[in-house]
């Protein structure tokens, strides 16, 4: 009896010392398999919000420079700079033509049309209008003479009327008369000549193409020695493009949701910035010039250019390049930042403590706000409802061994940060943002 005493004493004990373990060590079992979450850390700063896009660089102005006369390029002609020494080129030999590249001033030289029909046609004029001034001088010398008859006839007339007819009379009057009229003509034959010689003498001037501003040829479309043609239209021999060092502009295509937020920025005069491929490394600023009117709809995509303007002193921004730009279109400093990355994370049900889960229920089966905003049977309303509503948000931190939702609405954001408008958050809270990945044994 008394051993059965002693032995139910001893399980009593155990069941006791069990009982009193089985918490701690079902807590401490909890925790020891509980999941490991990945977790970033809410910090404290600024946020840039950018409009990103593509555009193409361009010249402030492009002039094309034609020849309004036909004719060869003249071979013989050789250009001169500034100071008036002839140019060669890379290997030596006089240039006829301007190149690529070169910079020009205004009224410079840029090529020459063989002038010798010019020439010609302007000697063949002069000589024309000496010919009318000399007719000029005939008639009025006959004119002299015919007024010098008239005046005798007219004298011998009244001394006695039978020293000279009538009809003598109106002869001698109506020669003066015809006389006068033809060096009426004459005269406007030598105003007609003039105008020609005039004529002559510009397309003479024509034979000098040259440039129209200062500015760098940026395309030549004539070699030397090539025959222009310009009866029908004007050919285009060059391409100048003025003030390349003091501005270069960037045609961009901005999409039509983001305009109205480029609209924002060129009224608030931020910055824009942009790379190109040649210059990797270089970050180039610039600010908004012009948003166009002019839509253009591609593939069912609405886009508006906007013209971005740059300073290029050191020529590194080319005609034709490609710009990846950065329009700043808002910022806030001293502001508590959420990583996106929490905002992105959704747990699944079986982590989350039970007063959280209402919050996961059906959400992997329905569509999200924005693909219910993208319905047509959607009020326009309603959609602007939801979409003041997308800011509204839940991140999740640990709350032992579950997650705990905290509701937050967010505002500006970047590509990695969003910035927290109201929640209950500070700097350096800790958000899951995932699980991490299992370690295997012995590691």
């Amino acid at each position: 009896m008394r051993t059965l005493i002693i032995a139910v004493v001893v399980v009593l004990t155990l069941v006791g010392v069990g009982a009193a373990a089985y918490g701690p060590a079902m807590d401490y079992w909890q925790r020891q398999n509980a999941p490991k979450w990945r977790t970033v850390e809410v910090v404290e700063g600024e946020i840039i919000s950018v409009v990103t896009a593509t555009g193409t660089i361009k010249p402030v102005l492009q002039i094309p420079v034609g020849s309004f006369v036909s004719g060869p390029i003249d071979p013989e002609f050789q250009l001169h700079d500034e100071d008036g020494k002839a140019q060669f080129d890379s290997e030596g030999r006089p240039k006829t033509i301007a190149d690529f590249n070169q910079e020009v001033k205004k009224g410079e030289l840029l090529a020459k049309v063989d002038p010798r029909i010019y020439k010609a046609n302007v000697d063949r004029d002069q000589a024309s209008v000496d010919i009318k001034r000399a007719d000029v001088a005939r008639v009025e010398a006959l004119l002299y003479q015919a007024k010098n008859d008239e005046k005798r006839s007219y004298a011998l007339r009244a001394e006695d009327a039978a020293f000279i007819s009538q009809a003598d009379l109106d002869r001698v009057r109506f020669n003066r008369m015809q006389l006068e009229a033809q060096l009426d003509l004459t005269k406007a034959s030598v105003a007609q000549a003039r105008a020609q010689l005039v004529f002559s003498e510009l397309q003479l001037e024509y034979t000098n193409i040259k440039a129209p501003v200062d500015g760098i040829i940026i395309n030549r479309k004539i070699d030397p020695g090539q025959t222009l043609a310009a009866q029908f239209q004007t050919p285009e021999l060059f391409v100048v493009a003025p003030d390349m060092r003091r501005k270069m502009l960037v045609h961009a295509s901005v999409d039509e949701a983001d305009i109205g937020l480029i609209h924002a920025a060129q009224q608030k005069s931020l910055p824009v910035s942009f790379t190109v491929d040649a210059y990797p490394d270089d970050l180039f600023e610039g600010h908004i010039e012009e948003i166009r009117l002019s839509s253009t709809v591609t593939q069912n995509v609405v886009t508006y250019p906007v013209i971005v303007g740059a300073p290029n002193p050191d020529l590194k921004l080319l005609p034709g390049m490609t710009a990846s730009i950065s329009f700043e279109v808002n910022r806030q400093t001293d502001i508590i930042k959420i990583p996106n990355a929490a905002l992105r994370f959704f747990p699944q049900a079986q982590h989350v403590r039970e007063a959280d889960k209402e919050l996961l229920v059906g959400r992997q089966d329905t569509k999200t706000e924005e693909e219910q905003v993208n319905q047509a049977t959607v009020s326009a309303s309603e959609r602007a409802t939801t979409r003041r509503k997308r800011n509204q948000r839940h991140v999740w931190i640990q709350d032992g061994i579950k997650l705990r939702a905290v509701a937050v609405q967010t505002g500006l954001s970047d590509s990695q940060y969003a910035e927290l408008v109201s929640g209950e958050l500070k700097s350096g809270d800790n958000l899951v943002i995932g699980l991490q990945p299992a370690v295997a044994w012995g590691k």
